[in-house]
């Protein structure tokens, strides 16, 4: 955690707006993901942009981070950012010490008061602190794998984790692909009666067999004959959860993306994504001789030329 830069992993100003961070984890994420990324890095960079978008697309989150940097996870909610700049400043300073006596040597301006720096950075910067009293436990972070379904439904599921130690997991329905899931007070164990730390979940969606993952929204192949895709028709497409009608438009080429709003997955705070359906257009491997003909039949008297300026 140390150094690291969230708005520069994923490329962004300090100022940027949800959107501009939105757009810019998407980006990323599409590039890096290690179902399409087969470089021996891209998992870890995938996990490096998922932390980041994770930590600044929560506003408080982000404003913990803007304010206490890489240690925003560790430093107690309860500190006033004034006195942990001035006792972190005090920490570093080449006086060394742990508590400052102001009347030992002149400090100007800069006040410590009667900060007791190891009680209170003692967790964070190691070295010669030592903690005092009761201590908050570390925040734990585990990886959770789901299926499409999963994330599409919710709900309880029970982990297994290093302990050993068994927990029970609520879920959200729509959760997507690099989220954190926040068990508060499942994290490592305080001290001296100091509540424990939370437990991040990293949530990871497996790769799926039919569908494709961007966001909220899906994507599937959709397989037509030559002549429902010139005629139009209407297929019953499966989906999480269930099945839809798509109708499919006369003329219909491959490639052509058609859209089912709504059936991607669900947000419980907003819109929910759509499913993409997209064409392709197959042809018998081995026609039959009736199968021919009528192919032939065609030819002889189709104009569309696919190559032409009249497509």
């Amino acid at each position: 955690m140390a150094g690291t830069d969230f708005y520069g992993i994923l490329g962004v100003d300090r100022s940027a707006d949800q959107t501009e961070i939105q757009r810019a984890y998407r980006k990323l994420a599409r590039k890096y993901h290690p179902d399409i990324n087969k470089d021996p890095d891209a998992e870890d960079r995938f996990k490096e942009i998922s932390e980041a978008y994770d930590v600044l697309s929560e506003p408080e989150t982000r404003r913990r981070y803007d304010t206490f940097g890489a240690d925003f996870r560790q430093v107690p909610p309860d500190v006033d950012p004034e006195t942990w700049a001035r006792a972190k400043a005090a920490r570093e300073s080449p006086f060394g010490g742990s508590r400052f006596d102001t009347g030992s040597f002149d400090t100007g301006s800069f006040d410590t008061g009667d900060v007791d720096i190891e009680d209170l950075l003692g967790g964070i910067f190691g070295g010669r602190a030592r903690r005092r009293g009761p201590m908050p436990g570390a925040d734990q972070e585990a990886e959770l794998e789901l299926t499409v379904e999963e994330a599409h439904a919710g709900g309880r599921r029970t982990l297994t984790l290093p302990g050993p130690r068994t927990i029970e997991v609520n879920i959200p329905a729509g959760v997507t692909d690099g989220r954190r899931i926040r068990l508060a007070g499942q994290g490592g164990r305080g001290t001296d009666g100091a509540p424990p730390g939370d437990l991040y979940l990293l949530v990871h969606l497996a790769p799926h067999p039919r569908y494709r993952v961007d966001g909220r929204d899906l994507a599937l192949d959709l397989p037509l004959t030559p002549w429902e895709a010139a005629l139009g028709t209407t297929v019953t497409l499966p989906i999480p959860g269930g099945e839809a009608k798509l109708k499919v438009p006369p003329g219909t080429s491959t490639g052509r993306r058609l859209r089912l709003r709504g059936k991607g997955l669900p947000n419980p705070r907003g819109t929910a994504g759509d499913l993409y359906a997209e064409a392709r257009v197959l042809v018998p491997a081995k026609p039959t001789d009736e199968e021919r003909q009528l192919f032939e039949q065609l030819a002889a008297v189709s104009t569309f030329d696919p190559r032409g300026s009249g497509r």
